[in-house]
Order: structure tokens, then sequence, then C-alpha cells
């Protein structure tokens, strides 16, 4: 051991800076090792309040979604470039997946209550710069600031799950920790819905900017408190003791650890790649412009650039060599990847495709919206429960990638225009029943696969890889919609001048001008529906390689553990996992 230590540092002062790296890189998963000491210091009465405090996070970040979603396809009619919603919304995912490993490096590295102050920080910031915001540029800078905050809220309140539960409650927990998208999909679009008509979509993001801080204040509180307490009591990890580091020193150890380089390959190849999908259409010479395929060019290089840069050169990979190697986390990111590339498929322009063909209120049209949400919500707690139950997540994953491909078929047909309410809500009824089943099962399975100290991260890789097949569904959608829709509106209205049309397909506010049976809203309906067919085609497609992949994912058993691997609970005790003990007879008989 000492010959060893020896080697090493020769070697790390041949490397200069290498013994003040090293000291920081030795406490990785210091935030892992602090949230299993605050294990002993919390009381009955402190852990039910960090527990209300999740809540109260977890109700606030439904809030968000439930009403803000609604507001962007305004905001960007307000500055006539309705179009645009796709391309932001492009961008929007590139940032949302890009920010999840950073935002789990931090939760490791620091602490879970250091990230969540972080998260808020972009949070309000972003929000600021959206409700002040003069222009759609502006805007879209602004969307791209809350999106950090908004992804690093939704992964850490997963990660905290994690932390505190084991398998057989996992999913359980994490579906019910969603049940505020069951009250806010009404009380959500009734807000939506009335600041929409009333003090308008700016105040709308801008109240977020006071909500968020008062709500996520007394979970920042009680995990710093902990952390602090644990610390105190000597059963909590500090970071090691020594001569104080160079900045220098820290900025390289905190730019290795969180492989920047390797987020900004994948972040810009696919944004380089995605990107022009959306905005051809509107750029001067649309493909024929140089800097389209140039970029699609400079992106596709960079995909192999990052593998390499990934697999043989960063000390601390955003996709771990174990990960791509692990069949569990693998599956769990390509279903997942292209169950978001159908749904945004289908889902971009929904909103707005109902607004036009649909006879609904604005109120009746956003309770619409929340459909299918509501019954993921419900059936993530009922899949949660059954695995609870039965011990096994596949089971509950295959019927959920099966009942979702089913209601995405019934969209090809009952899309809105021709068919009855009743087939338009159930169409989403069936997508959100399948995505309920699939996302918990999903979500279990990849974390069952590794030990506690990947966690966090193997949670943010798959949501990275999943929120990219949301960018590539939107980008998708953005091409077909921004390319099909003019000459749709031609066809259907001729008598029209271009410079009417383009008015048209810019602006929801211009097309409901029209009311329903006049001749101009009704070839735009038709515009609408023709277009909206394709995309549901389209998206029915991509839903039958997540019903593919599953029949390979593994049959974890979900019992005490905290994950399969290590067979530990909460505590670091061993537990009994009935398929190891299954596979120990075989074993010692092929021996």
């Amino acid at each position: 051991m000492s010959l060893h230590k020896s080697e090493l540092s020769t070697k790390d002062a041949e490397k200069g800076i290498s013994d003040d790296v090293r000291s920081i890189s030795d406490v990785g998963h210091l935030g892992v090792k602090t949230i299993q000491a605050t294990h002993k210091v919390y009381g009955k009465y402190s852990k039910w309040f960090l527990f209300i405090s999740l809540g109260l996070a977890a109700y606030i970040y439904s809030l968000d979604g439930t009403t803000t979603y609604s507001y962007l396809a305004f905001a960007a009619s307000s500055f006539g470039d309705h179009s645009l919603i796709s391309t932001i919304q492009v961008a929007q995912s590139i940032i949302i997946a890009c920010g999840k490993p950073v935002i789990a490096k931090i939760a490791d590295v620091g602490s879970r209550g250091t990230a969540y102050v972080a998260v808020l920080i972009f949070y309000v910031i972003g929000y600021i710069v959206i409700a002040s915001s003069n222009n759609v540029q502006t805007l879209a800078g602004g969307i791209i600031i809350y999106a950090i905050g908004y992804t690093g809220l939704q992964l850490l309140t997963q990660i905290i799950i994690a932390d505190m539960t084991t398998l057989k409650w996992r999913g359980l927990v994490s579906g019910l920790i969603s049940m505020p998208y069951i009250i806010n999909a009404f009380v959500g679009s009734n807000i939506s819905a009335n600041v929409l008509v009333g003090a308008g979509w700016r105040w709308g993001y801008g109240m977020f900017a006071i909500l968020i801080p008062v709500s996520l204040a007394p979970l920042i509180t009680t995990l710093l408190w902990a952390e602090r307490k644990a610390r105190k009591q000597g059963v909590a990890p500090t970071r090691a003791s020594g001569p104080q580091l160079s900045f220098y020193a820290r900025t390289v150890s905190v730019v290795d650890q969180l492989d920047m380089l390797g987020l900004l390959l994948i972040g810009t190849s696919v944004a380089l790649i995605l990107l022009p999908l959306t905005l051809s259409n509107s750029a001067k010479g649309g493909w024929n412009n140089a800097s389209m395929i140039a970029m699609i060019v400079v992106g596709c290089i960079l995909i192999p650039v990052y593998a390499l840069w990934d697999l043989k050169f960063a000390n601390y990979p955003v996709i771990a060599r174990r990960f791509v190697f692990n069949r569990s986390v693998v599956l769990a990111c390509a279903i997942g990847a292209f169950d978001f590339v159908s749904f945004y498929i289908s889902y971009t322009y929904l909103y707005s495709f109902v607004l036009v063909v649909k006879p609904w209120s604005l109120l009746n049209a956003t309770y619409f919206s929340q459909t299918q949400t509501v019954a993921l919500t419900v059936f993530g707690i009922a899949g949660g429960l059954a695995m609870r139950y039965f011990h096994r997540s596949k089971p509950i994953l295959l019927a959920g990638v099966a009942i979702r491909l089913l209601g995405c078929g019934l969209m090809i047909h009952s899309r809105g225009a021709n068919a009855s309410d009743a087939e338009v809500v159930w169409s989403q009824l069936l997508q959100g029943i399948g995505g309920g089943f699939s996302a918990v099962s999903l979500q279990v399975s990849a974390q069952a696969s590794v030990p506690h100290a990947d966690v966090a991260m193997v949670t943010a890789v798959v949501l990275l890889i999943t929120e990219i097949g949301g960018a590539i569904g939107t980008a998708i959608a953005g091409s077909i919609w921004t390319h099909l829709m003019p000459g749709k509106l031609a066809y259907y209205l001729p008598e029209l001048s271009e410079e009417d049309r383009t008015t048209l397909f810019g602006s929801l506010y211009a097309v409901a001008v029209y009311p329903r049976g006049n001749p101009i809203r009704e070839g735009v309906i038709l515009a609408y529906d023709d277009v909206m067919k394709i995309l549901t085609i389209v998206a029915t497609v991509f839903a039958v390689v997540p019903l593919v992949l599953a029949i390979w994912m593994p049959n974890w058993y979900l019992g005490d553990q905290q994950n399969a691997v290590e067979n530990v609970d909460l505590a670091g005790e061993k537990v009994d996992n009935p398929d190891v003990v299954a596979q120990q007879p075989s074993r010692v008989s092929s021996l």
C-alpha cells in the first residue's frame, strides 16, 4: 500500500496541480455520503417536515408546468412568431437535457441542499427575463435560463426520493409526489385562462419569480439544517483538510468533474442538428442556405467526437463506460427517448390545434391540454402501487408502452376537427395511462441496476437521453409544421394574399378573429387538420419502438433494497433478494 502511494505521489508531482485536484475528487460522492449521514440526525418530526417540504416543491413545480406551457403560444404570437414555438422548445429541451448531469454532479460533489440553491437562482433569473422580454429573442433567452432551474427541480426531487426510499416503495412515492398535477390540471387551467384574459402572459410567468423562492425555502432550509447538524455531530464527511487550494486548481477540478467539454459537445451537436429543421423554412433561401447544411454537418461530426472524448479521455464522463454496458440503463434511455420523440411530435402543436379547430372556450382547451398529464399522474401512482405488491417492474413497463401506442394510433383518426369530443379526449387519456405505467417503471428499473453512489448520475443520464428524444420530437414536429402548413393554407385559402396567409400562419390571434363557420376559419381548420394527421402518423410509428425494446428489459426484484446491485437497505445493511438466492445453487453446482 505504501509503495502504491509513493508511486502515485511521484506521478502527481509530475502533473503539478494533481495533488490539489485529487483532494477534491476524493469527495466526488460527498453528497451521497452526506445524505446517508442525515438519516442519523432526522427525528420523527423533522423527517415529516422534509416530506411536506418536498411535497410543496412538487406542487409549485406542477403548477408551473400546468400554467406556463399555455403562455408560450400567446407570448410568441404577441411578437408575430407563433411558428417559432418549436424552435424555442427545441432549445429549451436541449438545456433541460444537458442541465441534468450538471445538477446531479453538484448534488454529488457538494450536497443536495446546495444544488437546490443553484436551481432556485436560475429559476428566478429566467422568469424575470421572460416577463420583461420585448422580443422573441429575449423570450427564448429567458426560457433557456429558466429551463436550468426547471430541470434541476425535477431531477433533485427524484434524487431525494431515491435517497429516502427502498425499491419496493420508490415507484409509489415517485407517483404520489406527482399528485399535485391532478389538482393543478384544474386549478392551473383556471389560473392560466384568467391570466391570459386578464393580467396577460407576462404576469403569468413573472409571478413564479415570487412563488418559487417562497415554496422552495422550507425544503432548502431543512436539507441544509440536516447537513450542518450531521457534520457537527461528526457523522457526515467534510472536505479534505490541508492547504488552501488555488482558484485554478478548483476551476480545473470542477470543469473535470462536471465534464463540461462533454456536455458542451453533446449539447452543441444536438442543437446544430435539430435547430435547422425548425429554422430552414424561415431562413433566407431555406435548405439552399449553406449555413443550414453546415450546421447539420458539423453537428453530425461532433457526435463521434463526443463519443471518443467520453470513452477515452474524460476522467468523469457524463455517460460513464459502466452505464454504456448496463443493459437496464441503455434500454431505459432508448425507451424513454423514443417515447418522448413520439409524444412531442403529436403534442407540440396540439394546444394550438384544438384552439383553432374546436369550438371550445380557452378554459376548456386548457383543461384538454392537461388531460394526458392527469392520466399520467393517476396511473403513475397505480403503477407504483402495483410494483409495491408484485415486486416487479417489467410487466408494468410492457403494459404501459402498449397502451401508449394504442392511444397514439387512435389520434390518427380522432385528432380533432371531425372527431367527437369523447374520441379526442380518450386518445389523450390512453396515452396518459400508458405513460404513467411506463415512466414510473422505467426510472425504477434503471435505478435498481446501479449502486447508490451512481443513482443521481444514472437518473440524470436517463433523463438526459429522454429529453434529447423530446428535443428530436419537437424538431420533427416543427419541421413538418413549418414546411407543410404554408402550402396547406395556400391550397385551402387561395383567394387570400400571401401576406394574409403568412399572418394566419404566424399568430393564433389572427385566426381567432374569424368565428367558426367563416370561410377563412374553416380553411385554416382544414389546413391544421391535414398537418396534424401527418404528425400523428409519424408519432405512432415512433411509438412502436419502445414496445419492442421493452421486451429485453431485465425484470428486477423490488424489495427492501436501496438498489438491486448492492442489496443493501437505506442504512447500508445487507437484505435478502430472492433473485440472488435463487441463483446461488446453480452457481455452486456449476463450480
